[in-house]
This record gives C-alpha cells, sequence and structure tokens, in this order.
C-alpha cells in the first residue's frame, strides 16, 4: 500500500496567513526552506541547496500555527504532498504541489520552547471566526478510568 507522507524541517519564510473557508473552515498557508548542505568530494567547499515548499493548514491546527509561528522559526512538518490545479483568467493550466500539515511543531535542536495547551472548544463555545465541527459524542462519566492508563476519559492524554 503506497503511503505519500513526508516529514520537513525548515525555517519559516512568510509568517501564516489565516484565511477562512466559504462555510467559514479555517486554513493557514506559511512558506517553509529547508537547506541540504554537503561537502563536495572534489573541491572539498561546502555547497548548499535550498529547497522551498508551501504548507496548508486546516481548522485548529491552522489558528494555532497563525497564532504561533513567525517569519524564521524553525519547524517540523509531518504531512502528505497533495497536487492542486486550477485554471487562469488567460486559460492556461496551472498546477502546484503543497504538503498538507497533519502536524507541525517547532524544532528544538537549537532552541527552547514553551507550549501552552489550549482548553478544548465545545459547540457552546462559539467559533473564533469560523463555524466548528459536529460536536464529539458523548464521553464516559469522570470517575471511570481505563485500567491501561493514568486519565479518566474525561481527560486529554497529556
Amino acid at each position: 500500500m503506497p503511503d505519500n507522507s513526508v516529514t520537513l524541517v525548515g525555517n519559516v519564510t512568510r509568517d501564516p496567513e489565516l484565511r477562512f473557508t466559504n462555510t467559514g473552515q479555517p486554513t493557514a498557508t506559511f512558506g517553509l526552506a529547508v537547506n541540504r548542505r554537503w561537502q563536495n568530494r572534489q573541491t572539498q567547499e561546502w555547497e548548499e541547496q535550498t529547497s522551498f515548499f508551501d504548507i496548508v493548514c486546516w481548522r485548529e491546527m491552522a489558528e494555532n500555527v497563525s497564532e504561533s509561528l513567525t517569519r524564521g522559526a524553525r519547524v517540523v512538518v509531518c504531512g502528505r504532498l497533495e497536487q492542486r490545479s486550477w485554471e487562469t483568467p488567460d486559460g492556461d493550466r496551472r498546477s502546484k504541489v503543497e504538503v498538507v500539515a497533519d502536524e507541525v511543531g517547532p524544532s528544538l535542536r537549537w532552541a527552547t520552547a514553551q507550549v501552552t495547551k489550549n482548553e478544548r472548544r465545545g459547540p457552546s463555545d462559539g467559533p473564533r471566526g469560523g463555524a466548528r465541527p459536529a460536536p464529539a459524542p458523548a464521553r464516559a462519566p469522570a470517575a471511570r478510568q481505563d485500567e491501561t492508563t493514568a486519565y479518566g476519559y474525561d481527560e486529554e492524554p497529556f
């Protein structure tokens, strides 16, 4: 079974741009530069190549990314490659490959980060600029715990 997953580590090239679809779904896009550096065996000189990627985030991740990332931040992006095609007003066909993010996080190789967990929002909390998906099914009472976990069913695992 073929898998279409990619993990990139690089620097944000432009601040995330948050937009909303016609149905109110948040989406954020930003650029990512990934550098590759190697030593030329013949000249012993260091050479470098930079690849640029467009990253697309959806829903809560889009809002979190737009509030958290700025140009220059070093991030890790896990997602899938997706090709998008369109026609220009002149009738020309265009297409591009984007990375649709499943996860975005800070790279801690040369920096530290402080993570602030967002509270889980429900439908009665109201949207931050758009419609929200339907609420999740009801959970088991808080007193019940799974034997394999140290947290109740009404809690998040972290």
